[in-house]
């Protein structure tokens, strides 16, 4: 298996963009480009309290729940969406005002960011037991829940894989085991 193995443990928290929560940066393309001029991002945040997002202008954004009860969120003052269901990606423009309302506690959620008009990207959820095969736009598996098998390699929740080359390899995820996968994109 080609790639690196970024472990839950290694993530380092980080203050949001724009101070009021804390993030584990799982990956950053191109590599230090900042919050600024990247082209894509995953990030695992944690949210303790009632609170604005970080505003990313020209960025598509994709979330989701990984632990807790959610949260409400309420985009441009009026459209409302609840973040309740784990496993299931939410996408919204990453320069809308955003405020979150916890629902029953704190929560884990995972978050991509695409820079709109340079990349294209998709979050695929696996979570059927068994092989999964992965593409060669597929840059990141992050382990939501259970174990995962990469060739010789295994993920524990929390870690995430990045591989090196664009070669296509195949995923076992283990019985109750649940995968994010991120494809990326570059547009023409």
């Amino acid at each position: 298996m080609s790639g690196r193995i970024v472990r839950a443990a290694e993530a380092t928290l980080q203050p949001w963009k724009n101070g009021l929560g804390l993030t584990r940066e799982l990956a950053l393309y191109p590599p230090g480009s900042g919050t600024e001029h990247f082209l894509w991002r995953c990030s695992v945040a944690e949210v303790v309290g009632d609170a604005p997002f970080s505003r990313f202008a020209g960025i598509d954004r994709q979330i989701v729940l990984l632990e807790g009860a959610g949260f409400a969120m309420t985009l441009d003052h009026n459209q409302t969406h609840a973040l309740r269901q784990p496993l299931q990606p939410f996408a919204f423009a990453g320069e809308a005002h955003v405020s979150v309302a916890l629902i029953d506690g704190p929560t884990r959620d995972f978050n991509l960011m695409l820079r709109r008009g340079h990349v294209r990207g998709e979050l695929r959820v696996c979570h059927d037991a068994g092989a999964q095969p992965l593409g060669p736009h597929d840059v990141l598996v992050y382990c939501a829940r259970g174990r995962l098998r990469l060739a010789d390699e295994v993920l524990q929740t929390g870690d995430a894989w990045l591989p090196e080359a664009a070669a296509p390899s195949t995923l076992i995820l283990e019985a109750g085991a649940a995968a994010l996968v991120v494809e990326i994109q570059s547009l023409p």
